[in-house]
């Protein structure tokens, strides 16, 4: 969320359109890609990092190697790209002639590139625009009937930070360069715990095996699923039942040994463990500090709001963990005091507050299972000190979903089951299931509250049914919102996220009006524009803005308007 009206200069129009046709044509190439056959090598030399840069050479020196983040192994590319140079990191394979490949690479970052060039027959690239997490990239090209080598790279945009790539490989039949050292078969996992439980389910989570690209669960001695995170939700059980519950770690060398097993209980049938949240709810964020907005208590803000954001958490010295601390002198001498007595106040009248962690400024980073740790210990303790019902995430620089998920379930186990989390990503975030922020709310499904993606400060975004939708119209609204109800949140978890004022954004205001037309579309079927979904979601959740204080500015007129229409839809 923005602490200024103009947060970030607008987009370039041209790189943006331009990304977008690249993702459709992106999105057909992996469609079509095959796997590869057992006889088939690796031809990429230093595939993994693990000796530095040998065999790679990266442009204007831009390239080096890291310890972390890693995919697999000991290392992984870190290449900088400048105003001038796109950090291109390449090497040359041999391959055989008239002969297809299978190209792929995990990356992370925003504008990542993975291609071939001098196949001798068509040259092909696919990218990511946000991979917050590791993201694997693949396509396939076929060589010429003279081809013996191939040079493959990764790139990203000029100006974008830097760029992480790991784990390549260039599958297909030998060309006399040999193949590259396959992986280990990763370790047993360890830490299996069970998070938050209902009379159906059992959160787990575990601790990432290096070397790992997914896991199987296993309950009571057979098979259960196969996940690519460090948690699962085990659904379809009985109530008040016992269950026996095992992890194994997996990657292209095989299956590792099962972890120790842990048992876990299942609720009584009917009982609760969800928040106290309206079915329809109103989210509306509240300023921690004075920016030109009207500056409020919280006993200030209107009733029509269901859920109060306390913007924002502030990041410590030590990775992971946040604070928070009252602007008492910029908001006219609010003490601390005041501030907890109205907090309580408002939960009294039926609302929950929760502390927002991130914001246009935020830094928090959850990257490894330290800072997960300290970032739910910090966050509980401030619940307590302040009587927070729970936390907002709204990080505009990335999550890591593993980490991220873990942090979650872990404050969840120590809130019990009446936390209320909800999350704020931007459009971009939530354009893809394998992104990052979409990755990490699936991870946690079972104890998320909702999601209120912001629709603004994004310019032209692809919704569900893969046409480019233009910001600040009804069909922008339902046709992006339609990808995190068809992608896998359930319609209660999704909210449609909008300034509460032309001045509470740098773009993306609509009236609120539009707002509500665009409710009754996604839970109705009417007041659609040109894009009307497949079907009607009555459970959708409702709206939020940003922020209580700039609707205050403008007369509340959206509070005034959106409120009554939420709680009023059926």
């Amino acid at each position: 969320m923005p602490r200024t009206p103009h947060p970030r200069p607008p987009r370039r129009g041209r790189l943006l359109t331009a990304a977008l046709t690249a993702l459709a044509a992106a999105a057909a190439t992996l469609a079509g890609s095959a796997p590869a056959t057992a006889a088939e090598v690796n031809a990429a030399r230093n595939a993994g990092y693990e000796s530095g840069l040998s065999d790679w050479t990266c442009s204007a020196g831009s390239g080096g190697t890291v310890g972390s983040p890693v995919h697999s192994g000991s290392g992984a590319l870190r290449a900088t790209p400048t105003a001038a140079d796109n950090a291109t990191c390449s090497q040359t394979v041999a391959v055989r002639p008239s002969s297809t490949y299978t190209l792929s690479a995990y990356v992370q970052g925003s504008y990542v590139y993975l291609g071939a060039s001098g196949t001798g027959s068509t040259d092909v690239s696919t990218w990511t625009p946000s991979a917050t997490g590791w993201q694997q990239l693949s396509t396939t090209f076929t060589t010429g009937p003279e081809t013996t080598s191939v040079t493959v790279h990764t790139h990203g945009w000029y100006g974008q930070p830097a760029y992480f790539a790991d784990d390549f490989s260039v599958l297909g039949p030998d060309g006399g360069g040999g193949t590259d050292p396959g992986p280990q078969v990763p370790d047993a996992p360890g830490g299996l715990t069970a998070g938050a439980v209902t009379p159906s389910s059992v959160a787990l989570s575990w601790t990432p095996v290096p070397g790992a690209t997914g896991y199987t669960v296993y309950r009571d001695g057979t098979r259960y699923a196969a996940v690519s995170g460090a948690s699962a939700t085990v659904t379809g059980l009985a109530a008040a039942t016992s269950y026996r519950f095992q992890v194994s770690a997996t990657n292209a060398a095989g299956e590792s040994a099962r972890s120790a097993q842990i048992t876990a209980t299942t609720a009584p049938s009917g009982s609760g463990g969800s928040p106290s949240v309206p079915r329809h709810a109103v989210t509306g964020y509240w300023q921690n500090f004075d920016n030109g907005a009207t500056v409020q208590k919280i006993s200030d803000v209107p009733a029509a709001y269901d859920i109060i954001a306390v913007a924002f958490a502030d990041a410590t010295s030590t990775p992971g963990a946040v604070a928070f601390s009252l602007d008492s002198a910029g908001l006219g001498g609010y003490t601390v005091d005041q501030f907890k007595a109205d907090i309580k106040a408002k939960q009294a009248a039926g609302k929950s507050v929760v502390l927002s962690i991130g914001g246009e400024r935020g830094t928090i980073s959850v990257n490894d299972a330290a800072s997960a740790a300290h970032f739910a210990d910090s966050a509980y303790a401030l619940m307590q000190q302040y009587g927070f019902d729970g936390v907002d995430i709204d990080l505009e620089n990335g999550l890591d979903p593993t980490y991220m998920s873990q942090a979650l379930r872990s404050l969840s186990q120590k809130a019990g089951g009446h936390l209320v989390l909800t999350m704020a990503p931007q459009t971009l975030d939530m354009q893809s299931t394998s992104a990052g922020y979409f990755r990490t709310a699936l991870n946690v499904k079972d104890i998320l509250t909702v999601v209120n993606m912001q629709y603004y400060n994004s310019g032209s975004m692809l919704g569900c049914d893969g046409k480019v939708y233009a910001q600040g119209t009804v069909d922008f609204l339902t046709a992006l919102a339609c990808i995190q109800l068809e992608g896998g949140l359930a319609p209660s978890q999704v909210g449609l996220g909008l300034p509460a004022s032309p001045r509470g954004a740098g773009s993306g205001y609509v009236a609120p009006s539009v707002v509500n037309a665009a409710l009754d579309c996604l839970t109705q079927g009417t007041s659609c524009g040109s894009f009307k979904p497949a079907r009607t979601y009555p459970d959708l959740r409702g709206a939020m803005t940003w922020s209580t204080n700039w609707d205050a500015a403008n007369g509340n007129a959206w509070s005034n308007a959106v409120g009554p229409h939420v709680h009023g839809l059926p």
